[in-house]
């Protein structure tokens, strides 16, 4: 009887660590060029991309949770084509900027909340902003990302808000030590479902480097 038991579980990890591989293979996610390999992170040089975006509020899985559904509703069809959208990786986080008026530019500055945060999904390749339906609900945007260099410190297992926050912290410190500047907002990325093996799961810091 014990063995039936052993065989079984060793047969339902297999099965879940088969199918948190096989439900992500094919997804597309933005394409890089890895320029070194540091002790503890990478340089990627990203291409261009898109993303559809919302800003919400609340805890680290609060928010993000939040986000995911107002973006997911979207791409599942609520835009004015009522065309549905393909997933793509990673879903990012991060906290929004407030831009401040210039001579040459007039942004308002905005008052901002500490525990508001940015959700967005990456959008298809075959998609520029001419082309993507218009969304229904307005609390969605998209904001046109232009190829950057980029620092990435990558780990698995559960992406809690104190994990990520730790490692964000491990990133900056690894880019002070090499004598790296960084160029905009820290992300949180996360590349899995929600039920995917913890040891199959990616999620990754990115800081935008000078």
């Amino acid at each position: 009887m014990y063995y039936y038991i052993l065989g079984a579980v060793v047969v339902g990890v297999l099965l879940w660590t088969i199918g948190s591989y096989l439900v992500i293979r094919n997804i597309e996610e933005p394409k890089y060029t890895v320029l070194e390999k540091r002790d503890g992170y990478e340089i990627r040089q990203y291409d261009p991309y898109i993303l559809a975006q919302t800003t919400v509020t609340g805890s680290y899985d609060e928010a993000t949770n939040k986000g995911f559904r107002i973006i997911a509703d979207y791409i599942f069809g609520n835009n004015t084509k009522k065309e549905s959208i393909a997933m793509t990786t990673p879903v990012l986080e991060t906290k929004p900027v407030s831009e401040k008026i210039s001579m040459t530019t007039p942004v308002l500055e905005t008052s901002l909340e500490s525990n508001q945060r940015v959700i967005a999904f990456v959008l298809p390749s075959q998609y520029t902003l001419e082309t993507l339906p218009t969304p229904n609900n307005q609390a969605v945007t998209f904001t046109e990302v232009p190829g950057e260099k980029v620092a990435a410190l990558t780990f698995t297992w559960y992406a809690s808000e104190e994990r990520m926050e730790t490692k964000k912290a491990l990133l900056q410190e690894h880019l002070t030590r090499d004598n790296f500047t960084a160029a905009g907002e820290p992300k949180t990325a996360r590349y899995n479902p929600p039920l995917s093996m913890p040891l199959m799961l990616r999620n990754e810091v990115l800081i935008p480097i000078e």
